[in-house]
């Protein structure tokens, strides 16, 4: 009961869970966990790849620098760096023991074959470097540790480039909010600000998409 009385406020609009704003003011003073979570899901999850991983990292720096999330910066990357890298390290470790069979899954309304393909396509023209690139681009960063486990990639190199990917990735955004997300012209426009990101975070993969059906 009492986990459900934490989750719930964060869930009561239809659309909270894709606004970071609202979704770290209605975790309240768990602000910073909840936002570790959701990192932590959308790293490796598979049900994660719709959360707004990008630009849930900006805002909390954001509330980090106006005082609303009561933490310093270094000790918020921290716990985002580390909820990163988990996610990261338990995807790999699903795409080990069942990736053969989730690659097979046939489309639902959630898990689209798509998703999968564009990810290892991406794998394959970028190798290891992949999962450090694949940090910026949404979707990808979610399905890019189950197909680093599912090929065998060797663990510790995974490792490494997650652990290199995911301090660029959530220190990188999270210090950069934390810098300018005050700053007048951003703060009094956040929910453009959020877009902005989503759509610089989504454009590789548009990109690809188009470039594929031309090719087809």
């Amino acid at each position: 009961m009492l986990l459900a009385s934490l989750i719930a406020p964060i869930f009561a609009s239809p659309l909270s869970f894709l606004k970071p704003d609202e979704i770290l003011n209605n975790a309240g003073h768990l602000a910073i966990w909840v936002a570790a979570g959701i990192i932590f899901a959308e790293c490796g999850l598979l049900i994660g790849f719709f959360l707004p991983g990008d630009s849930l990292l900006f805002v909390v720096g954001l509330f980090v620098g106006n005082g609303a999330i009561g933490m310093s910066i270094w000790a918020t990357c921290l716990i985002l760096f580390v909820a990163a890298l988990a996610g990261n390290l338990v995807g790999y470790w699903i795409g080990r023991r069942a990736g053969p069979t989730l690659f097979q899954r046939e489309n639902s309304r959630i898990f689209k074959q798509k998703y999968f393909d564009h990810t290892e396509e991406f794998f394959k023209r970028y190798g290891a470097v992949a999962i450090i690139l694949g940090r910026f681009i949404a979707i990808v960063r979610t399905f890019i540790p189950v197909l680093a486990g599912a090929s065998k990639m060797d663990f510790r190199r995974f490792a490494l480039y997650s652990m290199i990917g995911a301090f660029i990735w959530t220190v990188g955004l999270t210090v950069l909010g934390y810098l300018i997300g005050n700053v007048p012209v951003i703060k009094n426009n956040l929910e453009y600000a959020i877009i902005l990101i989503v759509i610089v975070s989504t454009t590789p993969i548009v990109i690809h998409r188009l470039k594929a059906r031309r090719q087809a």
